[in-house]
């Protein structure tokens, strides 16, 4: 369809230096290091949401001439609104943020510390389909440490919503930055994108690494030692 087409459908086109979003297509683009989200997110509740992607949801198997008096289809509108918000788009929610308790580091342990092959499920935010991968979280403690399930909790949080997976690996990192009061901080992930490998391209062997560096892991040898933990 052509822009002048759509224009005429009373469809709005973001341009992103001088392109169109229909022109884009494919490409990967991402805006802000924040999830792009409207100022009234949250003015209409959990359950409401529900009920208006549910009906919603119905409208779209409608016009793709399902039958929705089947027994197997007839409740899916609903699975699917309590999915996006209970589940795989949980993470949207701020009150959802996992709450973090520190502990004074009493062993003086002052080597880092690697959290790796934490498994996460998000979604691509330009075609709605999955991100599957591993994430692996390494810092140095500055005087406080983190119990280990936080470390896997704080990934599945931000990983809880639409993504682009740069974005993904630096809101984590920022976020244990915040958390552990120091920039000693490493972020690396490794995901497969359903968008890549099961339309368009139709890619199955490709796969996407993300990294963040900060502090004393802007060294090479840094970056070598975790390298060497996380392959190990």
């Amino acid at each position: 369809m052509k822009t002048n087409e759509i224009k005429k459908m009373g469809i709005n086109i973001q341009n992103l230096n001088g392109l169109s979003t229909s022109e884009i297509g494919d490409d990967h683009i991402s805006t802000s290091l924040e999830t792009p989200m409207r100022k009234d997110a949250f003015k209409a509740t959990d359950e409401e949401k529900k009920n208006k992607i549910a009906l919603l949801f119905e409208e779209i198997m409608n016009v793709m001439g399902l039958d929705l008096t089947d027994d197997s289809l007839r409740g899916t509108p609903k699975r699917v609104a309590k999915m996006y918000i209970d589940e795989i788009f949980s993470g949207l929610n701020p009150e959802n943020k996992p709450k973090i308790a520190l502990f004074e580091n009493k062993y003086r342990y002052n080597q880092m510390l690697v959290e790796k092959n934490i498994t996460f499920y998000s979604n691509c935010e330009h075609h709605f389909v999955p991100i599957i991968g591993k994430a692996h979280l390494a810092y140095i403690s500055s005087g406080k440490v983190i119990g280990l399930s936080k470390l896997n909790r704080i990934v599945q949080y931000f990983a809880k919503r639409p993504q682009v997976q740069e974005r993904l690996t630096n809101q984590i990192a920022n976020e244990l930055s915040k958390i552990l009061g120091t920039d000693d901080i490493a972020v690396i992930i490794d995901a497969k994108h359903l968008c890549v490998s099961s339309r368009g391209i139709k890619d199955e062997s490709s796969a996407t690494v993300t990294c963040y560096y900060g502090g004393v892991f802007n060294d090479s040898k840094k970056i070598t030692e975790l390298q060497n933990y996380i392959n190990s």
